[in-house]
């Protein structure tokens, strides 16, 4: 196992701010939500930034459609052992318990698989279209999920590269907040069917740059199966015709992920039949 001089993250610090912060987290607009910064050691972070995988390198599952053009990487022996460390301190039954404390939420459990997440990367010109996250695991009928914890690696970063995470009004009427993907901040929330977050403005950072990002899910195990939705991507005022192929291809999703479900399938697997037939990299 890497080490440092310091642990990751000092868990005790993390349960103090958890309990400190749980009121204003949970009162927070759009939704509950709240920004970390200096969130795991510095020493770490810069190691885990420095170990962050090419996208060109093995394992990269290849979101590119309308709705997001993106890079995710969720096998955790292809992940870099520093990345790996510190992706298993997010995952600890210590952190998970604390994060219970900010959010409010019993039972949180986190996601050994990181289905949908572990490693994001985006590169210029990528984005992700305004959305609400999948509410059910695929491969755990009752397993629903409740709160993403992101992890930005990004030094140096300039505004002018864009890059800013959009927390959007319930209603989708109007963006509340953006939050720049900064080196070592954190953004934890709340997801729910109408929690509306992404990426949607093309990334402007130089060639050969990218936005990357550790993206952690967890979980409630509920003992009837929660309402299952796949991720539902939402245009904003003003996207026009782009409204329609938005709401098409959300439709096209959501048979993907009922049938991912149904039969196993990964979405690496599809990913990889995908790129032979559009030869995309």
């Amino acid at each position: 196992m890497a080490t440092t001089a310091e642990p990751i993250l000092d868990l005790d610090k993390w349960y103090a701010y958890c309990t400190a912060q749980s009121e204003r987290y949970k009162s927070n607009k759009p939704y509950p939500h709240t920004v970390v910064d200096d969130f795991l050691n510095r020493e770490s972070a810069r190691v885990c930034m420095e170990a962050f995988p090419k996208v060109e390198d093995a394992g990269w599952i290849h979101y590119l459609h309308l709705n997001e053009k993106k890079h995710g990487l969720n096998k955790m022996d292809l992940i870099p052992e520093p990345l790996r460390d510190a992706i298993e301190v997010l995952n600890s039954p210590e952190f998970v318990r604390s994060l219970g404390v900010l959010t409010g939420i019993d039972g949180l459990m986190s996601d050994s698989t990181l289905e949908g997440g572990g490693l994001h990367q985006t590169k210029t010109g990528g984005y992700l279209n305004i959305h609400a996250d999948f509410t059910v695991h695929p491969h755990h009928r009752n397993w629903r999920r409740r709160v993403n914890v992101l992890v930005y690696l990004n030094d140096p970063w300039d505004e002018s590269y864009g890059g800013q995470l959009e927390l959007w009004e319930r209603d989708m009427s109007a963006c509340a907040c953006r939050i720049s993907p900064v080196f070592n901040r954190s953004v934890i929330f709340n997801t729910d069917e109408d929690s509306y977050h992404g990426l949607p403005e093309s990334l402007k950072c130089p060639p050969g740059m990218t936005r990357k990002s550790i993206a952690l899910y967890y979980f409630t195990e509920e003992r009837s199966a929660p309402l299952k939705r796949a991720t539902n991507y939402r245009a904003r005022p003003g996207d026009g015709f782009k409204s329609v192929l938005i709401w098409l291809e959300t439709r096209a999703i959501a048979l993907y992920n009922h049938i991912k479900g149904w039969l196993g399938i990964s979405d690496d697997a599809v990913s990889k039949l995908l790129n032979k037939i559009f030869k995309r990299k």
